[in-house]
């Protein structure tokens, strides 16, 4: 029912970025279906993040970090049209988170930015790195960096705060185009999956911990 509600939802041609896709017969597309497969069986969320057993737990962070990134992305883009320099010429979360822009290239400090600008920064910088075989190596037998957990941190960090900006003040946007259900589902995922492994330091998710 979810994945029929889901097309009604969301418009492919709606989507921030193109889909990552896993390639069908490496070891991480096998690990993708068998975590797609325990999400649709209706089992606990709780239990459907936890590493299945002899795998890795690095290449079980890399297919969510890239499933997630799908996803946020998808629901981001259906909400893109309701956030607007004039709706949102900050990106925050409420009256009390304001997120700034940082990264190595164009902004070396921390840089306000509307919220539209922020998003398109961040699924940029995501999809670069996740397309950055060096960081997210793909090829059997290639070992990931030492440093890669630390950037999965960050990454998710920042695609937490897109929950943020879309829960705090697109929430009526998401009620009204039938979204409810679906973000809240997706949001559920995220939560449980960053915080079985300890991904994202708490004082991150203290804007939504109401929810």
């Amino acid at each position: 029912a979810m994945a029929l509600c889901l097309k009604q939802v969301f418009n492919k041609d709606k989507t921030f970025r193109p889909r990552k896709k896993f390639e069908p017969g490496t070891q991480r597309f096998e690990l993708y279906k068998k975590a797609q497969a325990s999400l649709k069986s209706g089992l606990d969320l709780k239990a459907v993040v936890q590493l299945p057993p002899g795998e890795s737990i690095n290449d079980w962070i890399a297919v969510h970090v890239v499933d997630f990134f799908n996803r946020i992305n998808l629901i981001y883009g259906t909400m893109s049209e309701y956030c607007t320099e004039r709706s949102c010429p900050i990106m925050s979360g409420g009256l009390k988170y304001e997120y700034r822009w940082q990264d190595d290239s164009k902004y070396k400090k921390p840089t306000k930015l509307s919220a539209p600008q922020y998003m398109c920064m961040l699924m940029d910088w995501i999809e670069m790195l996740i397309n950055n075989e060096d960081i997210f190596p793909t090829r059997i037998g290639v070992p990931f960096p030492r440093q890669f957990q630390q950037v999965c941190t960050k990454i998710l960090t920042r695609l937490f705060r897109v929950f943020v900006h879309v829960y705090i003040h697109h929430f009526d946007s998401i009620i009204n185009m039938g979204a409810e259900a679906h973000v809240n589902t997706c949001y559920k995922h995220f939560y449980y999956f960053i915080r079985e492994f300890s991904l994202i330091d708490h004082r991150e998710l203290e804007p939504l911990v109401r929810m």
